[in-house]
């Protein structure tokens, strides 16, 4: 159902830089690049994700409620991709583990350079 996601940043090399690395934490590759944007997917037919500088030239700005999340294979990547995340330079917005009512679901949460909302989780439906 998506296609990608796009955030934007004010610093276009730092932000790439912190991508380039996390995104390739979990095997993830640029597959777009031009001067405004750069886009990451595991392969192009999947979901991918986009960093630009906004094109009306105006800054970017963090969304009220607006949040980006990564699915995860397992709750130790999902550790791993937060950890590295906060290695990189984000901040932390919730350590992962499990959350709220919904039983099987493990996340951890960070804010990036740019300070967008970044979730990390891992789902795994309880066996019925």
């Amino acid at each position: 159902m998506i296609g990608y996601v796009t955030l934007g940043t004010n610093d276009l090399d730092k932000a790439v830089t912190f991508y380039d690395q996390l995104l390739s934490s979990i095997g993830a590759g640029r597959f777009i690049e031009t001067e405004l944007f750069v886009a990451w997917a595991k392969s192009p037919g999947n979901p991918g994700f986009t960093i630009t500088k906004p094109f009306n030239g105006a800054r970017a700005s963090v969304g009220n409620g607006t949040m980006i999340a990564f699915t995860m294979d397992s709750p130790e990547q999902v550790d791993a991709f937060y950890q590295k995340a906060i290695e990189l330079g984000a901040t932390d917005d919730g350590r992962p583990g499990p959350r709220g009512e919904m039983t099987g679901f493990y996340a951890g949460y960070f804010r990036d350079l740019d300070g967008n909302k970044i979730n990390a989780f891992y789902y795994q439906p309880p066996k019925e």
